[in-house]
């Protein structure tokens, strides 16, 4: 998702509910003299309750400082004119349209298919397919030539066994055969989804045609969806520049010993996975189901370990090596709670065609529309044969204002459906008669415009959606604000930003590192033997060689620079030079041997150039805002605010 995106849509939780407030609410404060209404307030404090993640935003007095440099921001962009810029207005129109197609649908069709795609995530399918390829728009002879070819395919993989049959036909070019392995709802496009779980066990489809070309199916096998697995994982990769790192097949075999000797998983996860994101959870991972990882090799040992608490043996894949422990498993979850999720698929899978045609007959019994109108007569009179190359022209004597379609209260007229036609030449399709080329382009364009009329009056129909607009319409206005105002500081306040760095450079230093070997072991007395080992300046692999064994890993070494945050390090490390006392640490001892540190360094500006950036811009940001406070003064009412923050603490 872009940046703008992201921001635009923090602006819009911020700024929901501001529709439909009344001048009977008590006003809670002004700016410049605009009412800001305690309704408004209270209705975006509860919402944005459990989205902030700074206490101190939580309390009533500190969300009303947020809160009123949100309204003095969006009085400044209008102020500027930011509202009527053509961009901007470009991107709202574009937002209305995507949000509108959410709103712009048929409840039943749309239930139904929800209910058939629950079915079928339900469960899996096995299938290998042939496919003849053929355009979308190729002509009716080639079209006919491929439907052909693969009714002769299906005969002969009946007769012959369809295994042999997709073996021999496979040419990658134009016709296609395919071992699929198993798949679910959602997985291929769903005309072959339909195909696929529509077809018995043992047989061949009738031939069926997507986008791609001609198919036939040959289901091989059905089984219930494996549901969701949740695992923990330990992952060692490759260090190439790294020239005191083991081989990652030596370490990950190392840890698995440590592992079968009894040593905690999420101790050791924590200690030396490279997976950084889920080693501080001990290596657990977010729950998936089949077929939604790029890593096959992992999903297949996750989804074959049994009993939670199993453990795999190490194995590799195309990201490093790995160990999984299963925590558990869960079935496809109950209908209900997978509903939201399967709505917002459907809707945007090829099962929305359905749910279009559903909405257009609806539309149509909405506004009265009956059977074409008998006018289609007179346009198929005046096209000739210039439309199929694309030269046709209106002719100069239509009657362009005679009424021709009306939508509710919309007119629609001759000249808008001849426009229709004159612009609709590129679209059509190889020669047919008049008759049925106007009859299909009325089609399209009554479609056209009965989406467009319910699309122009769904603020007016429909408050939700008009509650979302108006969020996204401030939410975006800040964000043409913020960025024209603050935040591209960093290409034209050069100077100034220079400027700020030499002012504040005490904050921008590289902290204390450590140039380290840390040992760890589970047992506190085979780390008093390896602490004197050290102090003898014994090399690493010398060391190991005498603590560990191919049978048992007592010790494991991470030698690198280091900071103090290292996962590794115990807190509380004191940073000087020598061996360092035994310590408890994620479950296990260790001890560090500090070979050198290294002390905290002054950046240059350019290696702190993105930090002192975003400090620049906060720091403009403040002084604008107070800039912005004396230009559209502020006044709370504090008898009013009184009664809020007695309303909110008593919630």
């Amino acid at each position: 998702m872009k940046l703008k995106h992201i921001v635009t849509l923090f602006f819009a939780f911020l700024a929901f509910g501001v529709n439909g407030q009344t001048s009977s609410n008590e006003t809670l404060f002004t700016v410049d003299g605009s009412p800001v209404y305690v309704s408004e307030f209270v209705k975006v404090y509860k919402k944005n309750l459990d989205l902030v993640q700074d206490e101190s935003q939580k309390d009533v007095d500190e969300y009303l400082k947020l809160f009123t440099n949100y309204k003095l921001k969006l009085k400044e962009a209008k102020a500027l004119g930011l509202n009527e810029d053509a961009n901007y207005l470009r991107e709202l129109n574009n937002y209305k349209k995507q949000l509108a197609k959410s709103y712009m649908t048929d409840s039943k069709v749309t239930d139904a298919l929800v209910e058939e795609a629950y079915q079928r995530v339900s469960q899996e399918v096995n299938a290998n397919h042939i496919l003849v390829k053929v355009d979308e728009n190729a002509s009716p002879n080639d079209t006919l030539a491929a439907y052909n070819e693969i009714v002769k395919l299906r005969e002969r993989a009946l007769k012959e066994g369809f295994e042999k049959v997709r073996a021999e036909v496979h040419n990658g070019q134009t016709v296609f055969g395919e071992q699929l392995g198993y798949f679910s709802g959602f997985r291929m496009v769903y005309k072959f989804e339909n195909a696929a779980f529509n077809t018995p066990v043992g047989e061949i489809s009738q031939p069926f045609r997507t986008r791609f070309g001609y198919h036939i199916v040959n289901v091989l096998d059905k089984r219930p969806s494996k549901g969701e697995v949740t695992v923990a994982h330990i992952m060692v990769v490759e260090k190439p520049n790294d020239s005191l790192a083991e081989k990652p097949e030596t370490r990950i075999n190392d840890i698995y010993k440590k592992l079968q000797q009894g040593e905690d998983f999420a101790s050791l996860a924590k200690q030396f996975s490279d997976d950084k994101n889920s080693a501080v959870k001990g290596g657990e991972l977010a729950p998936f189901s089949s077929g939604q990882l790029r890593a096959k090799e992992f999903e297949d040992v996750a989804f074959g370990l049994k009993n939670e608490g199993d453990v795999s043996e190490p194995f590799k894949t195309d990201f490093g090596w790995h160990i999984v422990k299963l925590i558990n498993k869960k079935p496809v979850p109950e209908f209900e709670t997978l509903k939201p999720e399967l709505v917002n698929k459907v809707k945007r899978d090829s099962r929305s065609q359905l749910i279009d045609e559903a909405l257009i007959d609806k539309l149509k019994a909405k506004y009265n529309i009956g059977n074409p109108p008998s006018d289609l007569e007179y346009f198929a009179s005046i096209l000739n044969d210039d439309y199929f190359s694309r030269n046709w022209k209106l002719p100069e004597n239509l009657d362009g204002e005679k009424p021709f379609l009306k939508i509710g209260n919309k007119q629609l007229t001759y000249q808008d459906f001849a426009n229709y036609l004159e612009n609709q030449q590129r679209n059509t399709t190889p020669k047919q008669s008049f008759e049925t080329l106007v009859a299909s382009k009325y089609e399209a364009f009554l479609k056209q415009q009965l989406l467009n009329y319910q699309e122009e009056n769904l603020e007016n129909e429909n408050e939700e959606y008009a509650d979302i607009v108006t969020e996204y319409r401030d939410g975006l206005l800040l964000f043409e604000l913020m960025e024209n105002t603050i935040w591209n500081a960093g290409t034209t306040d050069t100077i100034a930003i220079k400027e700020y760095y030499e002012a504040n450079k005490s904050k921008y230093v590289s902290p204390e590192r450590i140039d380290a070997v840390i040992a760890s072991s589970s047992k506190q007395k085979t780390l008093k033997k390896v602490a004197k080992l050290l102090k003898q300046d014994m090399a690493v692999e010398r060391i190991k060689s005498l603590v560990n064994s191919n049978d048992a890993i007592e010790v494991i070494f991470t030698s690198e620079v280091m900071e103090v945050n290292h996962q590794a390090l115990p807190e509380g490390l004191e940073f000087k030079k020598g061996i360092s006392k035994i310590h408890k640490h994620n479950g296990a001892y260790v001890i560090v041997k500090i070979n050198d540190v290294l002390p905290e360094t002054q950046k240059t500006f350019e290696d702190a150039k993105g930090l002192v950036i975003a400090d620049y811009q906060n720091h403009k940001e403040e002084k604008w805002l107070s800039e912005l406070a004396e230009k559209y003064p502020v006044k709370v009412d504090e008898d009013v605010l009184s009664k809020v923050k007695k309303q909110l603490n008593n919630k």
